[in-house]
């Protein structure tokens, strides 16, 4: 039988813009894979893969009219946001080079011997080594950011592995596009043109985590998608480490005292972030707690005045349309859940904004209203009015993980006073970056970033943005009593390389 055709489709109209590619076979899977761990030698040179990184980074940009108008004709997203997003993914190219440069991020550790110490300590060196291929499972809904040239792709490079990346079929023709630049900048500095594969198809995706050379898989996606991947991962021969982001609520929650404060700013504060990107974002607010009476009252104006001046919006493709739609409509179907500013379908291929509201009594026991607890991908939230902090305690006992959770504490409240420390250690077991009167759309790329949370928001305890998401593709090793002149460079004493290091307990910069 002959593969399916893979085809662009403009999310605008629904129909099928042109065909790009064709889905991968077993045989093209297994080839791809071959070619990236051929190509694992050419990026043992720290100083030639953070070049790599920085010239990927400067022929991304350099492409950017091309790539901008090819990622709006697949996602409509907008040239304003694909352009702030493809520079956020030069940066992190960049940033990954940096770290790659600086190398702090190999661990390194010498112990001498110490015969004094109970026990003895022998002559050992440690530091981290890369796993070997990684497979990529770009995100829909940032084909820049999180997808062949995002953040996996960009921390596994500068680890020293290869990737193949499986397509998001949402956008497969910028897909192509942006790997051809990647190859071009590899094949600059000498590097494989396999460094960097790419694969199509959903029957490629399951081939891919199955193959006996990929060492380890990032993930951006469903639940369901990425459970069935993170089981299949579990499930090998030999079982491969398998970092997935899967689905998060990102509960907030109202203190009485910051409503009574500034209830119209913090209305109008959740209706900017729940509608950002069409509610097409990770961290979303889906969940949020206000208080009963006249200060949540306000809240709830502000939230509906601003809600209902959003402008409809189009998703990123018709079946995530048709799944809001569906899960909208079977939330509105409970008992006692109002729907102040009913989100639905603003046109033939747009939907509208809007939230629901329903008590707090209704989710403190498991039932049908469990299905509150449950992401709704799109521009909708969730308010349950609480009536007092056992209300809360007891619905926020009931989430399961998320990558965020955000408290709105008035002055006081922030200042010490009142709850705020309780409730913040209340948030923390429950999300992997815990915001105090923020909102947590907006997701930096720093070094102290935390992007992942308690399970089903990720399957690991690592991030997948920021400096510290090289952890996922290394592995330690130590060597014990070997001879200093067949220790790899990184572990010799005279530190040919100049590395930051731990040297018989003292901290070397």
């Amino acid at each position: 039988m002959a593969a399916a055709p893979v085809w662009s489709v403009d999310p605008r109209t629904g129909k099928q813009r042109e065909q790009v590619a064709v889905e991968a076979t077993a045989q093209e899977v297994d080839a791809a894979v071959r070619a990236a761990h051929a190509a694992r030698a050419s990026l043992a040179d720290r100083a030639v893969r953070a070049a790599f990184l920085r010239t990927a980074a400067d022929q991304l940009e350099a492409a950017k009219d091309g790539l901008v108008e090819t990622a709006d004709a697949e996602t409509a997203l907008g040239p304003v946001r694909l352009t702030g997003e493809l520079a956020r993914t030069c940066y992190q190219l960049r940033a990954f080079a940096d770290i790659v440069d600086e190398g702090a991020f190999l661990d390194v550790i010498i112990n001498h011997p110490d015969d004094t110490a109970t026990p003895p300590i022998p002559d050992l060196r440690r530091y981290k080594v890369p796993l070997g291929v990684v497979a990529v499972y770009s995100a829909s809904n940032f084909p820049f950011a999180f997808s062949v040239a995002g953040g996996d792709t960009a921390s596994a490079l500068a680890a020293g592995c290869p990737v193949v990346v499986k397509a998001h079929p949402d956008h497969p023709a910028l897909s192509e596009y942006v790997a051809k630049v990647l190859r071009r900048a590899a094949a600059a500095h000498g590097i494989p043109e396999g460094v960097v594969g790419l694969v199509h198809g959903f029957e490629a995706g399951i081939e891919l985590v199955r193959h006996p050379l990929v060492s380890a898989a990032g993930f951006t996606g469903s639940v369901k998608g990425g459970r069935a991947l993170f089981d299949a991962a579990a499930a090998r021969p030999v079982p491969i480490p398998f970092h997935g982001e899967l689905g998060s609520l990102n509960p907030v929650v109202v203190t009485e005292a910051a409503a009574a404060e500034r209830a119209e700013a913090i209305g109008a504060g959740l209706a900017g972030s729940m509608t950002l990107g069409v509610g097409q974002f990770c961290v979303k607010p889906g969940l949020v707690l206000a208080p009963s009476g006249d200060a949540g009252d306000r809240l709830l104006k502000s939230l509906t005045d601003a809600v209902s001046d959003t402008d409809a919006g189009i998703l990123l493709d018709h079946r995530m349309r048709d799944n809001f739609l569906a899960g909208v409509a079977e939330r509105t179907a409970l008992p006692d859940v109002d729907s102040p500013v009913t989100p639905g379908a603003g046109g033939e291929h747009t939907v509208s904004a809007g939230f629901l509201t329903v008590a707090a009594d209704k989710l403190a026991a498991e039932g049908a209203y469990d299905l509150l607890l449950e992401e709704c991908f799109g521009p909708v939230t969730v308010v349950v009015r609480y009536e007092d902090d056992d209300q809360v305690r007891s619905v926020l006992s009931r989430l399961p993980g998320n990558l965020t959770a955000t408290v709105h504490l008035s002055t006081e409240e922030a200042a010490g006073e009142g709850r705020g420390a309780e409730l913040l250690a209340e948030l923390t077991p429950l999300a992997g970056r815990v915001l105090v009167n923020g909102w947590p759309t907006g997701v930096a790329v720093a070094p102290a970033q935390h992007h992942g949370g308690p399970y089903p928001a990720t399957t690991s305890t690592s991030t997948s943005v920021g400096g510290t998401a090289i952890e996922r593709w290394m592995r330690p090793v130590a060597y014990q009593g070997a001879p200093e002149a067949i220790l790899p460079p990184e572990l010799r004493d005279d530190n040919p390389l100049g590395l930051p290091r731990r040297y018989d307990g003292r901290l070397e910069r």
